[in-house]
């Protein structure tokens, strides 16, 4: 039997960290997580003070994704605990594995609706893989072990957020530690493997298609599948469409790359997607910003869907073969058993549908065109940066115009559209990749979110670059009152935003302003200089500017707004 001692619950907090390599969370102290920041005194384990806990929650979720470990933020009991919720909502939505720590009131005041008290495990219940409230003996005597397996959970099959709710005198009090047992974490799951009779039929189909396109998403991230995804397109010529969480997991500089389809995709994916008679569908979910009306997207495909969700698997299209397996190993075993394909005709159908409905934009009359800016700041980085975004158009506009050949280099809030999400997110971005260049493209509205959170940034000398799509306007929100409510703009003008470059300053940040198209490459070439500020840049860009592509919500690929076609000079 393994050889016991008591310590308290907060030295076993931060020892469980160490077995799990965390070196670094994002934690907002308060009353009831007092213990553990005690113990945090002496320890080398590092808490990034964010200003809100809801961009704790986020800088997890950045780091994350970025990083492929889970992220860890902490919040104190109450107000603390619940402003957690919207990140983690966010992290369950993108199945991004991240774990949340919060403080709890005393055991004996549990249900008593004591001071700064909260049911957060009720409340996340819905948006966790699974959440613990340590507060009856047998659980408080195991407090190292269920630390160790919200980490396992987190991090194993499709990933997501957990939650571990220690009352203030569980942290404080003495709990028995005993060594970390791997083989019994492990023995919580089978291991997700492809079964040999669906993967032959697959080949099989894959063989004798005509028109196959491979849909790629988040899963390709989380598994770590890329090099697949690559090796069977090569081998097959397979046209690759991603969603917006598979982004940089094929190269979208790859010829056979026909970026991302859907609401807000380019004509072209979607019309592959259209005329496809196979989908190679691979750790995406089909969702409605991707599929539009499901009874008419891509009528004439079988599906072959691949996700270690088993639950996935049927739930909005039916496929004629379901694989519930981890994308790596599944796509190992395809390409064992497919037999290569000749580009064929398809393949050139797919460039012709690249050249006949591109990617463009009208210049505007007045401002500056954002998607011009966007394909600028691709050039002065040469593509290299880790991009995050805030949510609305200029998430879409970094999605069309900013190309990336890998993954991990990709933060976005795609399934639950956070506002706010971007500029967190790129504090957890760059702390866990600190020699990377860390971008995030955001709009006037949605950075105001999180706004306080520079001075995270700052205090924490990171040289982030925040670039700002100033069209003083909620644009998403103005887009679809634009098109579909005869410009009856309501709610929408943000008239009264604050001076950015002035505020960037306060903070101690460097602030940039371009109000000119000349101004804008040497702005963002100045921006890159600073490489040890964070730097922010206001950029005064057309007002009523839309999002091309566009299929209405709701609709078909048949309904697709084509993009207007950018003029010659």
């Amino acid at each position: 039997m393994a050889k016991q001692e008591l310590i308290p619950g907060a030295q076993a907090l931060l020892r469980v960290f160490k077995e799990e390599g965390v070196d670094v969370f994002f934690g907002y102290p308060g009353g009831s997580v007092i213990p553990i920041y005690d113990a945090l005194y002496d320890s080398d384990i590092r808490d990034v003070l964010p200003r809100h806990e809801q961009g704790a929650a986020h800088a997890a979720d950045g780091y994350s994704r970025v990083t492929g470990k889970v992220g860890v933020c902490m919040a104190t009991s109450g107000p603390g605990a619940c402003n957690l919720v919207t990140g983690i909502a966010t992290a369950w939505m993108d199945s991004i594995p991240i774990v949340a720590i919060t403080g709890q009131v005393k055991t004996n005041l549990v249900g008593t609706d004591s001071f700064q008290e909260a049911d957060v495990t009720g409340i996340t219940i819905p948006i966790t893989k699974h959440n613990y409230l340590i507060k009856d003996p047998h659980e408080i005597e195991r407090l190292p072990d269920i630390l160790r397996e919200a980490f396992y959970l987190a991090r194993s099959g499709r990933p997501g957020p957990v939650l571990v709710d220690i009352p203030s005198d569980v942290s404080a009090g003495c709990v028995p530690w005993v060594e970390r047992d791997i083989e019994a974490l492990d023995a919580w799951e089978e291991p997700s493997v492809p079964d040999d009779v669906d993967i032959d039929r697959a080949a099989e189909m894959i063989g004798r298609a005509e028109r196959p396109v491979m849909l790629i998403g988040g899963g390709i991230v989380a598994s770590g599948a890329s090099a697949e995804v690559y090796q069977l397109d090569e081998m097959c010529s397979l046209p690759v469409v991603h969603t917006l969480m598979g982004k940089g997991c094929f190269p979208e500089t790859h010829e056979l790359s026909m970026g991302m389809p859907g609401m807000h995709g380019t004509a072209y994916a979607s019309y592959a997607i259209q005329n496809a008679d196979l989908l190679l569908v691979v750790g995406a979910r089909f969702d409605d910003r991707i599929t539009g009306d499901l009874k008419r997207f891509a009528p004439d495909a079988k599906v072959i869907h691949i996700d270690v969700d088993a639950a996935e698997i049927d739930k909005v299209r039916v496929a004629q073969i379901g694989i519930a397996a981890d994308a790596k190993p599944a796509l190992g075993a395809l390409i064992e058993e497919t037999a290569p394909r000749e580009p064929g005709q398809w393949v050139a159908q797919g460039q012709q549908f690249k050249q006949d409905h591109p990617l463009g934009y009208d210049e505007p009359e007045e401002g500056i065109s954002p998607q011009w800016v966007v394909e600028q700041l691709y050039e002065v980085t040469g593509g290299k940066a880790i991009i995050t975004t805030e949510v609305g158009q200029n998430q879409m506009w970094a999605a069309h115009y900013y190309p990336l050949e890998e993954p991990r280099r990709w933060c976005t809030s795609g399934g639950l559209g956070t506002m706010g999400y971007g500029h967190p997110a790129a504090i957890g971005a760059q702390v866990g990749r600190p020699n990377d260049l860390v971008v995030d493209i955001a709009g006037d509205g949605s950075i105001q979110m999180c706004i306080q959170e520079l001075a995270t940034g700052v205090i924490n000398s990171l040289p982030i670059k925040i670039i700002i799509l100033n069209n003083s306007y909620l644009g998403m929100v103005r887009q679809w009152q634009d098109m579909f409510f005869d410009k009856r703009y309501s709610g929408v003008d943000l008239t009264g935003n604050p001076d950015f470059v002035r505020l960037a300053e306060a903070y101690g940040a460097v602030g940039l302003r371009a109000m000119t198209p000349d101004e804008v490459v040497p702005v963002l070439e100045q921006a890159m200089e600073v490489d040890d500020r964070l730097t922010m840049v206001d950029i005064s860009v057309a007002k009523e500017e839309n999002v091309f592509p566009m299929i209405p919500a709701g609709q078909s690929f048949d309904e697709l707004l084509e993009c207007p076609m950018r003029k010659d000079g």
